[in-house]
């Protein structure tokens, strides 16, 4: 039986929280850094208060009930709501300040996380960020989880509960051998896409759907000549295979500073209105109260984007 009285601590619902996303007691325990046996406490204060089971333990698993995934939305909107007082209370009216937990994906992160960091560094020093570079999928999860605050993605994501803050249009650029009959050319429509032995990221990387969804627009196959199962997880690898002449890709026009600067790599560019790119934007909880704060950063991310075409802008052809 409930306490009508009874009124649940910040700690006791993110034990709770914590608890559900990890779904292991001593995971949760680290990773809120503190002992096994004070979680269990904090967990069993909560669910006696409140009268409710909310986790159900086993030997060899743990179970978040029907009544705890109801109550878990509400639990996560009530740490988000601290979180924004606490920022609030750190910064005036939304400055960027305390803890961010900001994922980001693979094909943007070795282009523009550095010129963020530098940005957060010289525009907010009382912010603290918390980087997780990994795939789209896994930040969307994490981000449902509460384990991020936002997210740096290529969207649409058409994930429930979640708002999206788009940030830039980016094309792609065809990355070739130097003899190759298109390199140099700007004027590359889809259908060019045919004439190109495309080597694409490994599954899971949304920039390998991306390319893919061109070609089916096309009526391209990917890889389909030999070498046709080579994939990579990096765009660096694939544009290293680019060079010793094994096929060509895309790569997104940020990456060109980092990625084309080296020998016998050449580029080709699509011409004005065709369709080749993807959308950046930021990606946040709906239940979120920062989104004051999540816009100046998405201005930074922007600045770094714009500078990160700069560097590229001299080995694209003209």
């Amino acid at each position: 039986m409930s306490n009508r009285e009874y009124k649940p601590t910040l700690a006791q619902i993110r034990t709770f929280v914590t608890v559900a996303e990890q779904k292991h007691f001593v995971s949760a325990a680290a990773k809120l850094g503190i002992s096994q046996p004070s979680l269990s406490q904090a967990l069993a204060s909560l669910e006696n208060g409140l009268g409710l089971q909310l986790i159900e333990r086993s030997t060899r698993r743990v179970i978040v009930t029907p009544t705890g995934e109801a109550l878990l939305p509400y639990a996560k909107a009530t740490l988000d709501a601290a979180d924004a007082f606490l920022a609030q209370s750190r910064g005036a009216l939304g400055e960027l300040a305390g803890p961010l937990n900001i994922g980001i994906i693979p094909t943007i992160a070795p282009y523009l996380l550095p010129g963020v960091l530098i940005g957060i560094e010289e525009n907010y020093p009382d912010l603290e960020p918390r980087i997780v570079e990994n795939q789209t999928d896994q930040l969307l999860k994490m981000l449902r989880d509460g384990q991020l605050d936002l997210a740096v993605l290529a969207t649409p994501t058409h994930a429930p509960g979640l708002e999206q803050l788009p940030l830039y249009d980016e094309p792609f650029v065809a990355v070739t051998n130097p003899d190759d009959p298109l390199a140099g050319r700007t004027d590359l429509g889809l259908d060019s896409l045919k004439d190109l032995n495309l080597l694409l990221l490994d599954d899971g990387h949304c920039l390998r759907d991306q390319i893919v969804e061109l070609c089916k627009i096309a009526e391209a196959t990917p890889g389909a000549r030999k070498h046709a199962v080579t994939r990579a997880s990096s765009l660096t690898t694939i544009v290293q295979l680019v060079v010793a002449g094994l096929g060509s890709t895309l790569i997104p026009a940020s990456a060109v500073g980092t990625e084309c600067s080296r020998p016998g790599v050449a580029s080709a560019t699509f011409a004005n209105g065709v369709q080749a790119q993807r959308t950046v934007s930021l990606v946040y909880r709906a239940s979120s109260q920062r989104v004051a704060e999540f816009e100046q950063l998405g201005r930074l991310v922007k600045a770094s984007y714009e500078r990160a075409l700069e560097s590229g802008k001299s080995l694209l052809p003209r």
